[in-house]
């Protein structure tokens, strides 16, 4: 599944996985107001659980980092074609005769500063193109900012954290049917908040 619908704060979003390897994933997300719904999940997320194959009743806990970055348009950063090196190749995992046999999956390599994305999720070449190069773009404008102002850098840091568990801005219990903001101290049930009615 490539775009998937999303109900959050009564609002609908559409989420697309832009790009993912082990560790990352980069989702796209529109929709009326999406900017100002995401723009307070930057930070440290705590999820609770008790796995299915778990015999004693042991909770685990898993950390995710979060961070919130602008769409660009064209316009907003330039980018020169002598600066970026495309190339394709098969993308890889399951997907059909069109994935395995079609050279669908894209790397954009920016050659000054060594950025490197890869999509493959999409079934075009041609989409997947879009989406590497606008999340370059996105990249390079937030490396750009980090080096214009100090302040914008480290506000960045400060969005993403450590992602240890004291540096956490939301955790999910499971078990305990609730959720938890630790930034306003707004609390939720596990069901309401995995319904998107938050």
């Amino acid at each position: 599944m490539r775009s998937i619908p999303a109900v959050v704060r009564g609002g609908v979003f559409s989420l697309t996985i832009a790009e993912q390897r082990p560790g990352i994933a980069v989702l796209a997300v529109s929709g009326n107001h999406a900017s100002d719904v995401f723009a307070n999940e930057a930070g440290g997320h705590r999820w609770q659980r008790i796995p299915p194959t778990e015999k004693r009743g042991r909770v685990q806990t898993s950390t995710i980092t979060v961070a919130v970055l602008p769409d660009l348009q064209p316009e907003d950063l330039f980018i020169a074609d002598r600066d970026i090196e495309i190339t394709t190749t098969r993308g890889s995992g399951p997907g059909g005769q069109n994935r395995n046999k079609l050279e669908t999956a894209v790397i954009v390599r920016h050659k000054p500063t060594g950025i490197v994305v890869r999509c493959e999720d999409e079934r075009s070449q041609f989409r997947n193109r879009q989406l590497a190069i606008s999340i370059l773009r996105s990249r390079l404008f937030a490396a750009r900012e980090q080096e214009i102002t100090a302040t914008r850098g480290q506000d960045r840091r400060q969005q993403i954290g450590s992602g240890m568990r004291g540096d956490k801005r939301r955790t999910v219990r499971v078990r305990d049917d609730t959720v938890r903001d630790h930034l306003t101290g707004t609390k939720w049930s596990f069901s309401d908040y995995y319904a998107g009615r938050w």
